[in-house]
């Protein structure tokens, strides 16, 4: 017999409690062993039952979402899809609770929650599935640091960027995919780039109203300045663009420039926005100028997309997965032959910076 995904339910509203246990019951390969109304039943049911994997709502009474899954990750750790809000404020604190070990989180809506809930069921059951399967990855710098404090990136990464990089900046251009585990393998990524970096794109699986948060906290913490792409804007040097959710983010070129178009555009691999839109652009509008770096993340997107960078002269870096949440998007990207390197998460941001430096020489030779 199929072993079950045993999954404890912990939500203050009883309606959420109903619907998610009705939710998860109705998959073959799932087991709602629980469902309790505040963080200290949880404990305990978690203490007797054992369960797999946990959905967390954020706003509970006695102790909040956030401070049980400290005290959880400390003691106890397991697998956690958070429950969150759709609201600004529900998402910084699903961005803390990502960053607390958290592997992903499901928006639900404010109005018409009951339907609501039955119409993300396909995306909760995954996330569980998911969360299952996933890996804990401690967090590679401090959960919190002070808002406009950029992290400054190691003394071998400095000596590696210098002048020559600032040359190559125009014309080259970092891409990133990523999903699930990805806003914390992004940061480790981001916090190292000097602030004379080539521009870097990105496409993060995430929904609506999350990546303004996620861009802010991001440009809190590092030398370049992070922010949501708009459509029309001119990608610079020194600055990093993250899809904005729910929409489709890819390169174009005006003349000498390139710029961003964001626009509605229909799911591509499910996904809005989708890391296979952004890299078939970046092979197409880049080409040999590009690197390409795949992270965490169930499933193929961007796969095929990366492979058409390689074939375009583009350097690809992808996580290995003993650095994974999830190795589904790198192991496809492999298979489809769009790797050259393929490195563990810390290592990623010295190679490409070391990369850069090289080619900054080989430019200096040339003149």
């Amino acid at each position: 017999m199929m072993k079950k995904i045993r999954v404890l339910v912990v939500d203050d509203s009883a309606l959420v409690r109903s619907l998610l246990t009705e939710i998860i019951n109705r998959q073959p390969d799932m087991q709602c062993i629980g469902a309790a109304n505040d963080p200290l039943i949880a404990r305990e049911m978690i203490r007797d039952l054992d369960p797999d994997v946990i959905t967390l709502d954020v706003e509970m009474p006695r102790m909040d979402g956030i401070d049980f899954l400290g005290r959880l990750m400390r003691l106890r750790p397991m697998p956690v899809v958070m429950i969150s809000t759709m609201t600004a404020q529900g998402a910084e604190v699903t961005l803390r609770a990502l960053e607390l070990g958290a592997v992903d989180f499901v928006a639900k809506p404010r109005i018409g929650l009951a339907n609501g809930l039955r119409d993300l069921a396909t995306e909760i059951v995954d996330k569980v599935r998911v969360a299952a399967v996933a890996k804990f990855r401690r967090p590679l710098l401090p959960a919190v640091s002070p808002p406009g404090t950029a992290v400054v990136p190691p003394a071998s990464a400095v000596r590696s960027t210098n002048a020559l990089i600032g040359r190559l900046s125009t014309e080259k251009m970092i891409c990133i995919g990523a999903s699930t585990g990805g806003t914390e393998a992004i940061k480790d990524i981001l916090v190292h780039m000097p602030a004379d970096s080539p521009a870097i794109v990105i496409t993060q699986h995430m929904p609506p109203g999350f990546t303004t948060s996620f861009a802010a906290r991001l440009n809190s913490l590092c030398q370049i300045t992070v922010k949501e792409a708009v459509h029309g804007e001119r990608i610079l040097p020194g600055h990093a663009y993250i899809a904005p959710g729910g929409k489709q983010f890819r390169i174009n070129r005006s003349g000498a420039n390139y710029v961003a178009v964001v626009e509605e555009g229909e799911p591509v691999n499910r996904h809005r926005p989708s890391v296979e839109v952004l890299f078939l652009s970046c092979a197409e509008m880049v080409g040999r100028n590009a690197y390409g770096i795949m992270l965490t993340g169930m499933g193929n997107d961007g796969a095929r997309a990366m492979r058409e960078m390689h074939d375009k002269g583009s350097y690809n870096y992808v996580q290995d997965e003993a650095s994974c949440v999830v190795f589904g998007m790198p192991r496809e990207a492999i298979a489809h032959g769009a790797a050259d390197e393929v490195l563990p998460l810390d290592k990623i941001a010295p190679a490409l910076l070391a990369k850069l430096g090289a080619s900054g020489d080989r430019l200096h030779n040339r003149i």
